[in-house]
């Protein structure tokens, strides 16, 4: 029997370690979705090539995002994500406020719904992990795109857990840590002025205390592997080790 996996944002970063994990094991299916394509030559992979901040465009290729088979495990998992506008409230730009929050919250709830209704029939181990970010559940000046649209998953995937918790369904909000990826580049390059704690973003990577994708990914294979080891939604990997 096999297992299917649906992830975003496999281009680059915590989901390309996520995706190569995955790839690397047997009777795996994987459904790719990013803006990027690969491009990689899997018999086992098909990339679906998407913004998922454009929410019609993602309605209409709900389809070829959940295939139908048997499978005997099924994961999703909402990596793809935007840091947002690095300033402060008074700052922001209207466009990129709905960008983030399509992104980082819309797109996931569209997908954990429509996964939900495409295999809800199925008898099969059901997971959805959904990838968030302390930065959900503690304020950081700068980042109020960012910190509400984490902390509105953490929250739908609470709600996720108790509406479906009867139906053998797990649900993760899973807080990576701080990761070595583009989107850390993005925090370094921010304007002192906009955002206070520069400096401490910027000293993660001098003193190399930035986790490599791969790294986490390994956690993140584990959790997903071990669910019963992982009563709680919210979920953290600095938490727990790969034994």
């Amino acid at each position: 029997m096999k297992t299917l996996l649906i992830i975003t944002g496999h281009s680059k970063g915590l989901g390309r370690a996520i995706l190569d994990k995955f790839l690397a094991e047997e009777h795996v299916e994987v459904v790719a979705v990013s803006r990027t394509l690969l491009g990689l030559e899997r018999t086992n992979l098909r990339e679906v090539q998407l913004d998922m901040a454009d929410l019609d465009s993602l309605e209409s290729r709900l389809p070829d995002i959940f295939p139908k088979g048997d499978y005997s495990k099924l994961i999703l998992i909402n990596n793809a994500g935007w840091i947002g506008e690095i300033k402060p409230v008074g700052k922001l730009q209207p466009a990129d406020i709905a960008k983030v929050m399509n992104l980082n919250l819309l797109a996931p709830m569209i997908l954990s719904d429509g996964f939900v209704k495409a295999y809800s029939g199925l008898n099969a181990e059901k997971i959805v992990c959904n990838i968030s970010s302390g930065a959900g559940h503690k304020p950081m000046p700068g980042w109020s795109e960012y910190c509400s649209s984490k902390a509105g998953l953490a929250m739908f995937s609470r709600v996720m857990a108790q509406d479906l918790e009867e139906k053998g369904l797990r649900v993760f909000s899973l807080a990576p840590g701080v990761v070595d990826t583009g989107m850390q580049s993005e925090i370094r390059d921010a304007d002192q002025v906009d955002f206070p704690a520069l400096e401490k973003f910027r000293n993660f990577k001098r003193e190399g205390n930035l986790a490599t994708p791969e790294e986490v990914a390994e956690k993140v294979f584990y959790l997903l592997h071990h669910p019963r080891l992982f009563p709680e939604v919210i979920q953290d990997v600095r938490n727990f080790e790969v034994p």
